[in-house]
């Protein structure tokens, strides 16, 4: 019988090194090796017998229980497990889970709030991949004061990055002279997205909190800490996600 293979960024990914997407990213970026060697996209490693290495450090496939949680991201931490340039990682908030995990989404070093993470591989493919539109809120601090036009501009999709942002939903949950709060509701995950679409209205964005992903609240979870989801609450997540 022939030794089992996969697909070498499925496999990294099932190994909770990162999700299939990232996995991508090293691979062309010449940070993965299988038996010493450069790995190429489309390469196919055997489960039994092939050493694989990422950034010199070999990959080891355990067989474990399946850990998803959510964080309270706190403000001046990047979302990423490794970063090059030595900034404060959200690795370092969640080091003491109980596996391996890795984010299942984003949120820019800035912004604060609800970030997923899982040691599944899978899950972190359902949550991120951009066919899967699992509804996200923002609770976002503006200035200056918005008018009614900027409003219906942004909820009917203004141009980032030379393409149109989908309809979303935006409701004023507080005004003020000197400031206004805003909820964002989108359903789309492009990079730094409510930011950029309050520049495109002359808006600085001085605070933007992630509530909610999907059903899945923030709550009182302190800024910093993390907790495991419920088995109800991974199962949610995965029906919206393949639902859409």
């Amino acid at each position: 019988m022939k030794d089992q293979t996969v697909r070498l960024q499925k496999y990294l990914s099932e190994c909770g090194v990162c999700s299939r997407r990232k996995a991508e990213e090293l691979i062309e970026q010449g940070k993965v090796k299988v038996n010493g060697h450069p790995a190429r996209l489309g390469d196919k490693v055997r489960l039994r017998g092939d050493i694989v290495t990422v950034r010199g450090q070999k990959v080891v496939r355990q067989e474990s229980q399946r850990v998803y949680l959510m964080l309270h991201k706190p403000r001046g931490f990047v979302s990423t497990m490794h970063d090059e340039l030595g900034r404060k990682s959200v690795a370092e908030l969640v080091n003491d889970a109980p596996a391996r995990v890795f984010p299942a989404g984003r949120l820019d070093k800035d912004s604060e709030g609800l970030l997923l993470f899982a040691s599944d591989g899978e899950f972190v493919n359902l949550m991120t991949h951009p066919s899967h539109h699992i509804e996200k809120r923002y609770r976002v601090t503006v200035r200056p004061p918005v008018s009614d036009e900027a409003l219906e501009a942004m909820r009917a999709g203004v141009v980032v990055d030379g393409r149109q942002t989908a309809p979303c939903e935006i409701n004023v949950i507080l005004q003020e002279d000197s400031r206004v709060v805003l909820e964002f509701i989108l359903q789309e995950g492009r990079n730094r997205q409510i930011r950029k679409m309050c520049e495109s209205q002359s808006l600085n964005v001085t605070r933007l909190k992630r509530t909610a992903v999907g059903n899945l609240k923030l709550g009182m979870l302190p800024v910093g800490k993390w907790r495991l989801l419920t088995d109800r609450e991974v199962r949610d997540l995965i029906a919206l996600a393949k639902e859409k």
